[in-house]
Formats: C-alpha cells, sequence, structure tokens
C-alpha cells in the first residue's frame, strides 16, 4: 500500500499585537483552502500561531499575560479551523498557547486529522530565552518567564499512514529533539518557529540564522531518517524581524520545498514515508550501528 500523500507547509506573515484570534483564523483558513487546492492531506502551521509573539514584551500583570493563552482547544476561535479542515478533508498542525485547567502554561502544538480529531500533543521541552526583564535588550525572549518546560516528552503517534512527531522551534536545534524522535520511530516531523532575525547576546550570528535554521533540520532528518515540515511566523512583528525560510526535507537531508517571501505563503511537497527506509537500513540502522553504551555523557546530570 502506497504511504505517499501530499504534505503543506503555511508560513505566515507578521501578526499583530492588537490583531484578533479572528483575523489569524481567517487567514489560516485561506492556507489551508490553497494547500487543499494543491492536493495536500496534512497543511503545517507555525509555533503560536494564533497570536503575535507575546514573550517579546515583560509583564508582571498576570492576567495580561493569560489572554495570549488557550484554555481549550477547539475554542470558537479556532472553531471555524477545525470545521474546514473536516468539510475540506485535510489535517493540520497548530501551535498556540496552552493554559490547562490546573493554571499551567505551555507552549504546545497539537496534529489534527483530516476528521477534526486531535491525534497527537507536543508541549515545547528546549525553552529558550530568560527569565527577567533585561532592559539592554531590542526585545525581550521571555519563554522561560511564561511557559514551563513540556511534560510530555518526545511523543510519536499514529496519523496520516505512518508515525508522527512534533517538536517546536528552539527544539529543532538540539540533536536529542531529533535522535528521540527517531528512537521512537517518527518518520515525519512537524514543527513551527518563531526565530529572531537579531540574536541580541551574540549578534555577531545573526547573517547565520536561515543556515542554521536549515542545518538543524536537514542534519536532523539525515541523521534519523525522516521527513520534517518546519513552518514559520515570519517578517517585520512588532518591531522584531522573524525570519522565513520554511522547508519541507527528504531523509536524505534534502529540501524539497522552501518559502521565497517572509509573508503567508504555502510551500507543498510529496512526502513518502516508505523514502525513511534508504537511511534506516543502511548508514543511520540504529540495530547494527548504534551504541548506545559509549554515550553516557549525553544524559549525564550538568
Amino acid at each position: 500500500m502506497s504511504r505517499k500523500f501530499v504534505v503543506a507547509g503555511a508560513q505566515l506573515g507578521p501578526i499583530a499585537r492588537d490583531e484578533p484570534r479572528s483575523s489569524a483564523v481567517s487567514r489560516m483558513c485561506a492556507l489551508m483552502r490553497e494547500a487543499h487546492r494543491r492536493g495536500a492531506a496534512l497543511v503545517v502551521f507555525p509555533e503560536l500561531a494564533l497570536t503575535t509573539f507575546f514573550p517579546r514584551w515583560y509583564t508582571e500583570d498576570a492576567a495580561e499575560i493569560d489572554r495570549w493563552f488557550e484554555t481549550a482547544m477547539p475554542n470558537p476561535d479556532v472553531q471555524p479551523l477545525f470545521d474546514l479542515a473536516r468539510d475540506l478533508g485535510i489535517g493540520f498542525h497548530l501551535g498556540f498557547a496552552e493554559l490547562t485547567p490546573e493554571g499551567r502554561h505551555f507552549n504546545t502544538a497539537i496534529v489534527v486529522t483530516e476528521t477534526g480529531e486531535i491525534a497527537g500533543k507536543y508541549r515545547k521541552i528546549h525553552l529558550p530565552g530568560h527569565r527577567e526583564n533585561e532592559t539592554w535588550r531590542a526585545f525581550q525572549h521571555l519563554e522561560k518567564r511564561y511557559f514551563e518546560k513540556g511534560d510530555l516528552g518526545f511523543p510519536v503517534f499514529d496519523a496520516f499512514g505512518g508515525k508522527m512527531g512534533m517538536c517546536i522551534c528552539n527544539d529543532r536545534r538540539w540533536p536529542e529533539t531529533w535522535r528521540m524522535l527517531g528512537l521512537g520511530g517518527a518518520e515525519l516531523v512537524v514543527l513551527g518557529y518563531n526565530t529572531p532575525f537579531h540574536y541580541p547576546p551574540a549578534p555577531e550570528h545573526d547573517h547565520l540564522q536561515y543556515f542554521h535554521n536549515e542545518l538543524s533540520i536537514t542534519a536532523g532528518c539525515y541523521q534519523n531518517g525522516l521527513w520534517a515540515v518546519a513552518v514559520a511566523k515570519a517578517g517585520h512583528e512588532e518591531g522584531c524581524d522573524l525570519i522565513g525560510g520554511s522547508i519541507i526535507v527528504a531523509p536524505t537531508g534534502e529540501v524539497l520545498a522552501r518559502a521565497a517571501t517572509v509573508g503567508d505563503e504555502v510551500i507543498t511537497a510529496e512526502v513518502d514515508l516508505d523514502r525513511c527506509a534508504e537511511i534506516r537500513a543502511n548508514v543511520f540502522n540504529f540495530a547494527l550501528h548504534r551504541e548506545p553504551q559509549d554515550y553516557h555523557l549525553i544524559t549525564k546530570p550538568k
């Protein structure tokens, strides 16, 4: 049985601080329709896709922060996206800020099937940035203040005829993320990101942002024999330039599709999950070549 299907990356341009969720959802619905016209079975939206990237602002007002979070998924603001997906028969990945009934805050992503059911959930583990107001910065990056570290591990779940996994933004930079997903048997990894062009602690690396984005994802795919769809929130958002560069990558590490803008844009490619065997049965045959007994420093406490 063929395990080929078309995937789409739905890059979003900037979302203003005062832009309502209904506007972001309307834009995503338009991108979903375009992905469907191109034959996509799955469309991937960015990290924190419903709002502006709010961790760039410092506040001590809990209510001010909580307004950026979703207390249910779906909810009335997002229901049109679920309804359209069901009508079109297309699945999607969505990143959002999650406030649980217990009052916990996570940077979260879900995969929704073509029937509108949530097939998998992931909560971001590698939170970048800082906790306190660092006034020397041109903008803040307060993910460590506003989110808890994810508590779901790196789950792999059945969807779209294969094994799927997720990660979020900074997770993609860590080889352990990809190896955990690879060890779990993931054949397709979907992820969103909000990556500033300017990195205040090391501005000498600013010109490398696009390169490091692709390097992390292509290496993760090749070294674990899996597909990836990585999708940006991009453009000049509330005084901060976010990189685009959304890509779809094969298990060989080859980039099959790449966004050309920093605005709302759809990219597509055909995925064949059976191609994972090209890598996993050869150079990166884990059972034959991996030597975990010699990797003890990887999990040794710092």
